[in-house]
C-alpha cells in the first residue's frame, strides 16, 4: 500500500499554474446568487456572462496536458 520509495510525486490539487478563464465570472455569479438567497432572476446578467464565457471555452480546441504524475513516471522510467 502507498507509493513506492524513490519515485517522484506532485500533488495535483497544488499544480494551481492553470488558466482559469470562467473564474471570475463564476465567482460573481455565485456571489450575486449569495447576496439576493439563490434566486437566480436578479442575477440574469452573471448568469448570461458565464454562459457566454463557457460556452466560448467549449469552442476553443484545447490538446489535453495529461496527468503531471504520468509525465513524471514516464521520465523516471528512463532513467533506470
Amino acid at each position: 500500500m502507498g507509493r513506492k520509495a524513490g519515485t517522484v510525486y506532485l500533488n495535483p490539487k497544488k499544480f494551481g499554474a492553470l488558466h482559469k478563464p470562467c473564474m471570475k465570472d463564476m465567482l460573481a455569479f455565485l456571489n450575486c446568487l449569495a447576496l439576493n438567497h439563490n434566486n437566480d432572476d436578479k442575477c440574469a446578467r452573471q448568469k448570461e456572462l458565464l454562459g457566454t464565457c463557457m460556452d466560448a471555452q467549449r469552442n476553443k480546441n484545447r490538446k489535453s496536458m495529461g496527468s503531471i504524475n504520468y509525465h513524471l513516471q514516464r521520465l523516471s522510467r528512463g532513467r533506470k
